[in-house]
């Protein structure tokens, strides 16, 4: 007889009790004997020569130990992309907040006290914040080329860090009318503000390490979204590869923890060897702040043409992404951004180009989406230009334009799924209940509103970009031992799920309970790469993976079901079998061309907000946000629409709220949870989820990736509301009540 099956139900967390007790374990809660605490000191300037770093001779250094770039035993270069980025500034800071130089102490405070008596002698040199400026500024705001600059290897011109060019030349219908339509739209940055910290501890010494690698051996344990990142730049950073990395329970990271804490556990580890006991470096929330990567801001120019009936005939656009001061991940956030450039629309022609520049802002990273929000922000704006101005109900035009199965992406995909129409009518559908009436709001008794109700509709290419699965090729291994299945993957659990799901599918595919099914630690040492747990992948690919992995132990047994449980109980010894991505040649990509299939596949939200707007003071208030989107099988439905709801509070804040302010150096002034203003729970309105399955033959059971999408849609939707209820036309996010006030009015 068959066992329940797992996939399909709303399975509690895995970690849930764990998490609401209080009784998982984050990095600042681990406390090795003798530990040490790390601080960073952190330049001051936006671009400067670094004449000295000196200890001050007046304070006490007892039980204080500072590292400089000297003391770096390996290469100063944290690898990713291209070696540009230092882990300490040798000679030259690009960016403030910039790490200098690094302290440990046997306190926290002290170690904080100790920061401010490391003395920086400065010499001054220009420095560019304006990313319109930095395509053709003087090679000596960055040095000369080759020397760590954005002129380094990798990089395609002075303060340029990349290029791309999209352009597909179809069969123009014929028409006698031609309506030409241009805009001009920006996003700022954004902070992905995880609930903790960055943080690492580095633990030396092994007395069980082979002889000779004792005194070099670490353990590094922390919070982090990518082990196998941090793994690959210590070998370079520390000259050797006696170490591995472990994560803690992590308190969310949102693209934030998926490169940055390579810096974070570079730092920690030399702390640790220069101190010879274990260093924790835990960042302050306002130097969290301050110091990490953000949302790369973006501008974006559209001219579209259209005949009579508001079809589209060409679709130009130009990009500008501002990388900040080094490289991290930017190339791939800019070939992310240019193919959700069309948004989900088919065009006959379509001529695109983009490029991310170099300015002495601290470095922008990954963050959820990935640059598909910022561009489809501005796709759908410009939707909504078209419409204002042919006069066109907004989705009437978006029902004639959208993709439909066997059209052609701006690369020359094929479209291969209804996914576009089915998630626009399911919200349609969902939204023609009545709002619920809002709650009472403080201050808001006597305010003159004006309601408005809001429509945006986006797709999100799953996984990685072309090749880039067939070039990580993630590993994953399943044990058989003392009774039970373990899942060994790198894939970590940041509060997506993770560590629930796998779970799912081992037990689904085996046909076992889910009781029968553990996790392993997502430790170096144990697990295998599995790759990052970024760009919609995990469920959807390394799930994948898993399923065979799975299945393939099976085999190897011998058995499912009851029968494979006998066969557990009675192993002598473990049995293991792993499964690695295999490309299966269904999805041609040239990188050089940009033409083939981007994605192996699509998912498709359409957001429905309604609002009201305070004429007088220019607040939006949220009153209902309808969300459909195309899952391709909820594996776990309620983790689902967890993700899709969190993700889509998250632009919600993006789109009226979230405004990072730098100063004239570059530097974050609302560096604050009380000035840098995110959604709470009180700001939450009333979300109605549908979830709509248009299965993926490549993904676990038919699932899609969905931990992105849910960025893209919302802010378009919320702009449209603004601007049906006050007439305001606004094309820049945030849209903060100040911007809503002084916005233009459409015609």
């Amino acid at each position: 007889m068959p066992n329940p099956p797992t996939i399909g139900l709303s399975i509690p967390r895995s970690d849930g009790v764990s998490k609401v007790t209080g009784a998982a374990v984050y990095a600042d809660d681990i406390r090795p004997e003798g530990c040490w605490y790390g601080a960073t000191v952190r330049s001051a300037r936006a671009h400067a020569r670094i004449l000295s770093v000196t200890p001050d001779p007046t304070y006490d250094w007892t039980d204080v130990v500072v590292v400089t770039a000297s003391d770096i035993p390996g290469e100063n270069i944290l690898a990713l992309i291209t070696d540009d980025q230092p882990v300490l500034c040798d000679g030259l800071t690009r960016h403030v907040t910039e790490p200098v130089a690094l302290v440990a102490a046997s306190t926290r405070d002290k170690a904080l006290d100790a920061v401010k008596h490391v003395l920086v002698v400065y010499e001054d040199l220009p420095f560019n914040l304006d990313p319109e400026l930095a395509e053709g500024h003087a090679q000596h705001i960055f040095g000369p080329k080759g020397e760590g600059g954005p002129g380094a290897a990798g990089c395609t011109g002075w303060n340029v860090f990349k290029r791309i060019t999209i352009s597909r030349d179809g069969p123009v219908r014929p028409t006698t009318t031609r309506h030409v339509h241009e805009g001009e739209y920006h996003v700022g940055l954004q902070e992905q503000l995880y609930i903790e910290p960055q943080g690492i501890i580095a633990i030396p010494g092994d007395p069980a390490a082979a002889e000779g690698t004792a005194e070099r051996m670490l353990t590094i344990v922390g919070s982090m979204q990518c082990p196998y990142y941090i793994d690959k730049a210590l070998k370079r950073v520390l000259g050797h590869h006696d170490y591995h990395v472990v994560q803690a329970a992590t308190g969310g990271g949102f693209g934030g923890k998926e490169e940055y804490p390579s810096m974070v556990a570079a730092h920690a580890c030399l702390l640790a060897l220069k101190a010879g006991r274990p260093v924790k470096l835990i960042y302050r929330r306002d130097e969290d702040l301050r110091a990490t990567t953000k949302r790369h801001p973006a501008r974006f120019r559209i001219k579209s043409t259209c005949d009579a009936e508001g079809f589209l005939l060409d679709w130009k656009v130009d990009i500008l992404f501002d990388g900040g001061a080094y490289n991290t991940l930017s190339p791939v956030v800019m070939s992310r951004g240019i193919l959700h450039a069309t948004g989900p629309y088919r065009s006959d022609r379509v001529h695109m180009t983009g490029r991310v520049v170099a300015t002495n802002t601290p470095p922008n990273g990954a963050f959820r989406g990935f640059g598909a929000p910022q561009a489809q922000f501005a796709v759908e704006r410009h939707m909504d230009r078209i419409a204002r101005e042919l006069h066109i109900d907004p989705i009437l035009l978006r029902r004639k334009n959208m993709f439909r199965e066997g059209d052609l992406t701006a690369t020359g995909q094929t479209v291969t799924d209804p996914g576009a129409a089915a998630v626009l009518e399911a919200a349609l559908n969902a939204a023609a209940a009545p709002v619920k009436p809002p709650s009472s709001t403080p201050g808001a008794r006597g305010a003159r509103t004006k309601s408005g109700q809001g429509v945006a509709l986006v797709f999100h290419g799953c996984g990685f970009t072309g090749n880039g699965e067939a070039a990580i090729r993630g590993s994953v291994t399943v044990e058989a031992a003392l009774g039970f299945i373990t899942v060994l993957t790198g894939s970590t659990d940041i509060g997506q799920g993770t560590d629930t799901i796998f779970p799912q599918i081992v037990a689904q595919e085996l046909d076992i309970p889910l009781a029968r099914v553990r996790m392993a630690p997502h430790d170096t040492h144990i697990v295998p790469d599995s790759g990052p747990t970024v760009a919609s992948r995990t469920a959807m690919v390394v799930g994948g993976v898993t399923q065979i992995a799975a299945r393939k132990l099976g085999e190897q047994l011998g058995a499912r079901g009851d029968a494979l449980l006998g066969v557990l109980d009675g192993l002598k010894a473990p049995v293991r079998a792993t499964h690695q991505y295999e490309d299966d040649g269904t999805h041609p990509w040239n990188t050089e061309t940009y033409v083939g299939d981007a994605y192996p596949t699509y998912g498709w939200m359409c957001a429905i907000v309604d609002l009201d707007v305070d004429l007088d003071t220019g607040e939006v208030r949220y009153h209902r946000l309808v969300t459909a989107t195309d899952v391709g099988k909820a594996l776990n439905p309620v983790l689902a629409s967890g993700q899709i709801e969190g993700g889509a509070l998250q632009a919600l804040g993006w789109a009226t709220s979230e405004e990072v302010v730098l100063d004239k150096y570059g530097c974050m002034r609302n560096d604050r949870l009380t000035n840098y203003i995110i959604p709470t729970s009180a700001d939450a309105p009333e979300m109605i989820t549908r979830l709509v399955e248009i299965p993926y033959a490549g993904g676990p059971f038919g699932a899609k990736g969905i931990g992105e999408i849910p960025m893209d849609a919302p802010a378009a939707a919320v702009a449209q509301a603004i601007e049906r209820a006050t007439g305001r036309v606004l094309d820049r996010l945030p849209m903060t009540p100040e911007r809503v006030l002084a916005g233009p009015r459409g015609s």
